[in-house]
């Protein structure tokens, strides 16, 4: 069937030739240089792609890696797309079907957050345990196709507890500060007001993003596990007087990237 996630996935295929990575890792704002990390890297612009979103954004390259990290074979998204920038949900779902057909099993999925908590503090990494969806979509609203998964998908261990405990686990071997949280989305491209702060770390939330939900959900829709870390790059509006900036995001993310790489990497290694 010549579908959206088909001929996404024949074309990346072609392009990757006997290479058949298992591992999808999804690199946020500010944190691209992890793939500087593979080794044996094939580079591919998503522009180079039938029907592959381009990211706009600063900070994301737009590229997929093809290569070896600590061994195994790994797929980077080196710069993810956003609802912001005019993109259906439901075309971040046809990306992460794609990989399905591909092979992939684990996704790595990482993002710059900013803290909804004074004790979660900028230049830490965050990982995440649970997720609201505050951005009023969802990538998989549409005809269900039973070839990726199931009309209603179960989201009761959307990040997957197996691989939370090996991240903690990693991180205290290594002294890494990794602290634990739930992350919110919201659409963007606003930084949230003072008001929506406080509501949502009414409703359980200790980290805002504008991003990981719409990859999340479609990766536990096609069966694929997934691990969800925050770089925690500001404080949130009015959050230990927090005034979030872009190139603040940039900035704090650079000042994760060594803890982000390392935990990664020896998470990749015992996969």
């Amino acid at each position: 069937m010549n579908d959206k996630p088909t001929l996404i996935a024949e074309q990346i295929k072609h392009k990757i030739g006997n290479r058949h990575p298992e591992v999808l890792i999804v690199l946020g704002s500010g944190l691209g240089d992890f793939a500087n990390e593979v080794e044996n890297r094939l580079e591919i612009n998503y522009a180079d792609i039938d029907g592959f979103p381009v990211s706009t954004v600063s900070g994301h390259s737009g590229k997929l890696i093809a290569g070896e990290v600590c061994g195994k074979e790994v797929l980077c998204m080196q710069g993810r797309v956003h609802l912001y920038e005019g993109y259906a949900p439901s075309l971040i779902a046809d990306i992460i079907k794609a990989f399905k057909l591909i092979g992939i099993k684990t996704m790595v999925v990482t993002n710059a957050a900013g803290s909804l908590k004074k004790d979660i503090k900028p230049g830490t990494l965050m990982l995440i345990t649970d997720h609201l969806n505050m951005s009023g979509f969802n990538p998989l609203i549409g005809a269900n196709d039973e070839r990726y998964g199931p009309r209603f998908p179960n989201m009761n261990n959307v990040y997957c507890a197996e691989y939370q405990k090996k991240a903690e686990r990693i991180a205290e071997n290594n002294d890494i500060e990794l602290n634990k949280g739930v992350y919110c989305m919201v659409s963007g491209p606003a930084f949230e007001t003072p008001a929506e702060v406080k509501l949502y770390a009414i409703l359980g939330a200790d980290a805002n993003g504008m991003s990981t939900v719409p990859e999340t959900m479609s990766a536990v829709y096609c069966g694929i596990k997934v691990l969800g870390i925050s770089a925690i790059t500001n404080y949130c509006t009015g959050v230990e007087g927090g005034y979030p900036t872009h190139d603040e995001t940039l900035k704090n993310a650079a000042k994760t990237a060594e803890d982000m790489t390392k935990l990664v990497k020896s998470f990749i290694g015992e996969l």
